[in-house]
């Protein structure tokens, strides 16, 4: 097959990536010196996603603490409150929650500034060889994490209004972002993921996968003709954790079918994210990225079993539509997944290798 001219590529990946030590002993510290040390880490993380043959690279999220937080408290109108909330994750062993400060919304939604400006222009900047890919959480984002209860009714007495908002502001992001040459943005959304589990479902009863998708449309609506935007899905990703289980069926017709990004970043390293059959939903033109090697441990998968996967998927969608990366990020927040960054490379290396390997060019 031809090499793809254009994002997502055969072989890809999530966005974040493990930090190095020297990186996160200087944030542990305060250093003073901080901002140096992540430009020189992330000089060094574009140069290894190069060098391994991936044609997209990020700057692996080294200046945030979470995937998603730090873009959400740059919102206009969102406000840090000392409410904690706890989040249930799991893992192998057991139970592995965490707290995390809440929100509030206490004025109207707006982008005062472009956010992650600084970071993108870095990174455009830094890579040589490969196009420069920025992550931000998607709007749904901003409401699952604390639900119509942290909107003031004073300021949102109707709610549509707050969703106008919302992705008004996060069509200024788009279109900010697009005028400093980002062509490859990635909206990380696990809420779409989540809600296949029942038990999620029965915890956000005021989240909504066909209002989400509304949302994100309208969102990105007048981005850029060359600007490619993917979505990723997962079902939680904290110190090789997760939050919830469950296939796309529940989501998939109306996920597949109206949302109108460029592709589908989807979780499919284990049997938490059920099977491929969901993904006759998919259209033509949509590239389903498929996250067959996981980022919760170091064991590198087979070649071999990978190559099987991606047959078994290709009975549901073509196989010029689908891709290869691992499931999620390595390190979704600061702390990172219980792997070393040898066994990361090794993974993103396999999945390049499996990448030519059945499609013959990235």
């Amino acid at each position: 097959m031809a090499p793809r001219t254009e994002p997502p590529f055969r072989a890809d990946h999530v966005g974040s990536l493990l930090r190095p030590k020297e990186l996160l002993d200087a944030r542990a510290a305060g250093s003073p010196d901080l901002r140096a040390i992540e430009d020189a880490a992330i000089r060094d993380v574009v140069r290894m996603q190069e060098d391994l043959g991936l044609r997209a690279a990020t700057d692996g999220e080294f200046r945030r603490t979470s995937w998603h937080m730090d873009f959400i408290y740059g919102l206009g109108g969102v406000t840090q409150t000392d409410e904690q909330i706890r989040v249930r994750m799991v893992n192998a062993e057991g139970e592995n929650s965490f707290t995390s400060a809440g929100l509030a919304i206490t004025s109207p939604i707006e982008l005062r500034e472009p956010i992650f400006a600084d970071a993108f222009t870095f990174l455009r900047d830094t890579v040589t060889t490969a196009t420069p890919k920025l992550t931000i959480p998607s709007p749904s984002m901003v409401h699952y994490r604390g639900g119509t209860a942290a909107i003031d009714p004073a300021v949102y007495p109707d709610v549509e209004q707050f969703w106008a908002d919302l992705s008004a502001a996060y069509a200024d992001e788009v279109r900010a972002l697009g005028e400093l040459g980002c062509r490859y943005l990635q909206l990380d959304d696990t809420s779409l993921a989540y809600l296949n589990d029942p038990a999620q479902r029965a915890a956000h009863s005021d989240a909504d996968h066909l209002r989400y998708i509304r949302q994100i449309n309208a969102a990105i609506a007048d981005r850029p003709a060359d600007m490619r935007v993917t979505t990723h899905m997962c079902r939680g990703n904290y110190r090789s954790s997760w939050a919830a289980e469950g296939g796309y069926d529940y989501v998939a017709e109306a996920l597949f079918g109206e949302l109108a990004v460029d592709g589908f970043f989807l979780e499919f390293d284990d049997e938490r994210s059920g099977g491929f059959a969901p993904l006759r939903f998919v259209p033509p033109g949509k590239q389903v990225v498929l996250g067959l090697v996981t980022t919760k441990n170091g064991r590198l998968e087979s070649a071999d079993a990978l190559k099987r996967r991606i047959d078994e998927a290709a009975r549901y969608v073509p196989l010029d539509q689908l891709c290869l990366s691992p499931q999620c990020g390595f390190s979704s927040t600061v702390e990172g997944n219980a792997l070393t960054i040898e066994e990361e490379q090794a993974k993103l290396r396999l999945i390049v290798q499996v990448a030519e390997e059945v499609w013959g060019a990235l």
